[in-house]
């Protein structure tokens, strides 16, 4: 119970910095950034592969960056810019 608990905190933190940047190339790149590290560690907490939670975690974290708009989740400059 209580991985399932650190696993949804950690999906939910992903989601709310998915979309960091202002053009959709920016929130893409960060999204899947945050998506990627996100799905490696819920691997590592759930004992399944880390590898395969990256590549998960970083095409859907690519997804909601590129499927936002920077009207509504805008965060800023992106550190790389």
């Amino acid at each position: 119970m209580r991985k399932t608990q650190r696993v949804m905190m950690m999906l939910a933190l992903t989601g709310a910095l998915a979309a960091c940047g202002q053009t959709t190339g920016d929130r893409a790149i960060s999204g899947a950034g945050l998506g990627a590290a996100a799905g490696a560690g819920v691997g590592a907490l759930t004992g399944t592969s880390v590898l395969g939670g990256a590549a998960i975690g970083g095409v859907a974290g690519g997804a909601a960056g590129a499927l936002t708009s920077p009207n509504t989740v805008n965060l800023g400059r992106p550190v790389w810019r």
